[in-house]
């Protein structure tokens, strides 16, 4: 009997604007992308420095033809190859993200993008516009939604299993900016100037991914903003530590804090969800149990068992229960349901995408806008505004 494929697990082609040598976030991209066999880098610009491009493309096994001067070059030049690339994964600085991005989705091309989407409203506005006109899909990579018990916590909150939502708290705090970088710290350099990382320093890196957490996991959309952004290191030209409260459109009240500032904390992501009834503690550090506490009752340690949370969370659970999954799993599983909805035509809902960055970029407009008032309340909806 001869051998069959199914066409439905074919590789998607992918190609890569950003992400050479030296760079953190393009090589977890390529991780998550080939973990579960449903990506192949074909294609990419690597670098603005030719030097660092070209030996980036070679390390990766890219073609040498294949690796471009730019993103226009290689989206005009793979868009007419029978074998070009079909996704298009932006992992550059913040400036390149929206160009980058409305460039792919007008050239036929699905997109992976990091955040924040834009730079500001407007061309989030503009972006949103690109993707509601293309046939192709748009995801932002929020990886944190693809923990598979931020998932089932999300479930708990919908299904009603905490009564009315009260309180949310969501913090992630890092110490990595606490004191001056290295002067050849590519990765602090573009995060610490304006002009590459936008008006957003901490709030843009890491304040957003808290932000769209809370309303991920909560099911309830931030309304309004009373922010205090700081520079904790003298002569900053932005912000590294962010505190906020929330006011949320289902009535629940919340606190954000984001600091790059914060000396010994690693990678510490966490939230709390508040409810009548009971309430959910999660951690990224320690992505692999749920805390679920009941009012007048034993709290219980929920752990991500694929026996358990397998049909719960689709595809998200790869390993037997004990057997740790984390950030490289989350990660790809973003690039798994973009694999899947390629193949059926249905992209699963919870997949971050252009409405995250709507949301993400008008709580930065709105909590910079507080902040400069000290603190004033500051709607992101304003009358009339959109809400997607």
């Amino acid at each position: 009997m001869p051998i069959t494929t199914n066409p439905a697990r074919r590789r998607l082609r992918l190609a890569m604007i950003g992400g050479g040598q030296g760079a953190f976030i393009g090589a977890v991209h390529r991780m998550a992308a080939r973990l579960d066999d449903r990506f192949e880098l074909v294609a990419g610009v690597f670098s603005s420095e030719p030097q660092r491009n070209r030996v980036s493309a070679a390390e990766l096994g890219v073609e040498e033809e294949r690796c471009y001067a730019d993103f226009s070059a290689l989206l005009k030049e793979e868009a007419v190859r029978e074998d070009g690339a079909e996704v298009i994964a932006i992992v550059t600085p913040n400036h390149l993200h929206f160009p980058a991005a409305l460039a792919s989705l007008q050239a036929g091309f699905h997109v992976v993008c990091e955040k924040p989407m834009t730079l500001n409203v407007e061309e989030a506005e503009q972006l949103a516009q690109a993707a509601a006109q293309s046939a192709r899909h748009f995801v932002l990579a929020h990886n944190y939604a693809g923990y598979p018990l931020v998932q089932h916590a999300r479930a708990l909150v919908q299904s009603g299993a905490l009564g009315t939502l009260r309180h949310v708290q969501v913090e992630y705090i890092q110490e990595w900016l606490s004191e001056t970088p290295e002067a050849d710290n590519r990765q602090a350099a573009w995060r610490l100037d304006p002009a590459q990382a936008g008006a957003a320093g901490c709030l843009g890196d890491i304040g957003v991914h808290a932000f769209q957490l809370a309303q991920f996991m909560s099911g309830q959309r931030v309304d309004a903003v009373s922010a205090e952004l700081i520079t904790a290191v003298p002569g900053r030209l932005l912000d590294d530590n962010v505190q906020a409260l929330l006011r949320f459109d289902g009535g629940a009240r919340g606190m954000l804090w984001a600091s790059q500032t914060a000396a010994g904390f690693e990678n510490a992501l966490s939230i709390r969800i508040i409810g009548e009834k009971a309430s959910l503690q999660w951690a990224q550090e320690s992505p692999n149990e749920l805390w679920l506490k009941p009012l007048n009752g034993p709290s219980q340690r929920l752990t991500r068992r694929d026996d358990w949370l397998g049909a719960a969370v689709g595809r998200g659970v790869r390993l037997p229960g004990g057997h740790p999954e984390g950030y490289i799993e989350a990660f790809a599983n973003l690039y798994q349901a973009l694999a899947d909805g390629e193949a059926t035509g249905e992209y699963p809902t919870w997949l971050p995408g252009i409405e995250d960055g709507m949301a993400g970029m008008r709580f930065i407009a709105a909590a910079i806008s507080s902040s400069r008032r000290a603190g004033a309340w500051t709607a992101l909806y304003p009358p009339g505004a959109s809400h997607e």
